[in-house]
């Protein structure tokens, strides 16, 4: 689901919500009361939706402005990565749900001269407040991070993660075993190319790999997948995604393209280069005359170190991916 459908959402549940729950109570719990006059109760009300909104446009002006100057002093990259966190719209979301709950509920006081405040509403709206300042708090939190240490942890953690779950650590037999694996694989050959799958359509970067549908694809077809593109190329009209070796079956294109994430840009998912093209940026960023951090530059060099050390730990056998029956069925090696 897009980020932006989500404060849509709130907005949509929270308008049916206002329509809704206020004529509830009128109709079946017009016997409760919260032991608030319908003065208090509109005076609350009125200042929860004005105070709300005064805030959501502090809040996110400041949040943005920081994003912004962050991009400028560290990596451009890095403003995709903050603004599309989803916990940000979450907020938005709940910040909008508040506004338009308390003017809905702020209709049904004292409505047609009854003289009664909605209970349940009036205890709703003081949930969702709270609920807004501890998304507030978190926002604080998620702007202080844009320190440039911070960042710098931020970065190198997500490089270790995907290098954590990309590649194993190294063993000397199953190191022996894959380079025999592989030397194998070479000498026999994969057969001849029976399909090639080009691309169409605007330029778009290959984000990850479903691998599970691929090897699927390719054990139904009793083939191997070979791709000519790996995750972090982008890809234009015309580009060779990937070649199909066997004997006689195709697949069709579509199931191809679906097992194919691609995004308007880079993502750290199954992609342990882009982490330290980041670290790279900064660091680079950090030397020009503009900026002549030194220490910044020399804080991104140890996340790169590490990286690269924890990196020469592994072996680089993820590109093979066999069957259950140890059928070689995809391999992702980036062959041009």
């Amino acid at each position: 689901m897009p980020a932006w459908l989500i404060p849509i959402i709130y907005a949509v549940v929270s308008i049916a919500c206002g329509l809704g729950l206020p004529r509830i109570e009128s109709a079946y719990f017009a016997a409760y009361t919260v032991g608030i006059s319908v003065g208090s109760a509109q005076a609350f009300l009125s200042a929860a939706a004005s105070g709300i909104m005064a805030l959501t446009g502090i809040v996110f002006a400041i949040a943005f402005v920081m994003v912004q100057f962050s991009a400028i002093a560290y990596s451009p990259r890095l403003v995709l990565w903050f603004a599309s966190d989803r916990t940000l719209f979450h907020s938005l979301g709940v910040f909008a749900a508040t506004f338009v709950y308390s003017l809905a509920t702020l209709a049904w006081i004292d409505r047609g001269g009854s003289g009664q405040v909605p209970p349940f509403s009036i205890v709703l709206v003081g949930v969702l407040l709270l609920v807004s300042v501890l998304l507030f708090s978190w926002l604080v939190k998620r702007i202080s991070d844009l320190q440039i240490t911070n960042v710098l942890q931020l970065v190198g953690s997500k490089g270790r993660e995907v290098i954590r779950e990309m590649f194993e650590r190294h063993d000397r037999g199953a190191e022996a075993e894959w380079k025999g694996k592989i030397e194998s694989i070479d000498a026999v050959g994969l057969g001849p190319i029976i399909q090639t799958l080009t691309y169409s359509g605007e330029p778009r970067t290959i984000a990850r790999f479903n691998i599970d549908s691929l090897v699927r694809q390719a054990r139904r077809a009793n083939a191997t997948i070979v791709m000519a593109c790996a995750v972090g190329d982008t890809i234009v009209e015309d580009t060779t995604v990937l070649r199909l070796h066997g004997m006689k079956d195709r697949i069709p294109e579509k199931e191809l393209m679906r097992a194919i994430h691609l995004e308007r840009g880079r993502t750290f998912e199954q992609d342990p280069k882009f982490p330290i093209r980041l670290l790279v940026d900064i660091a680079i960023k950090a030397l020009s005359p503009a900026i002549n951090d030194p220490t910044t530059a020399v804080q991104a060099l140890d996340q790169i170190e590490d990286l690269l050390r924890r990196l020469g730990r592994r072996h680089f056998d993820a590109g093979y991916v066999s069957d259950a029956n140890g059928v070689l069925r995809l391999d992702t090696r980036h062959n041009k």
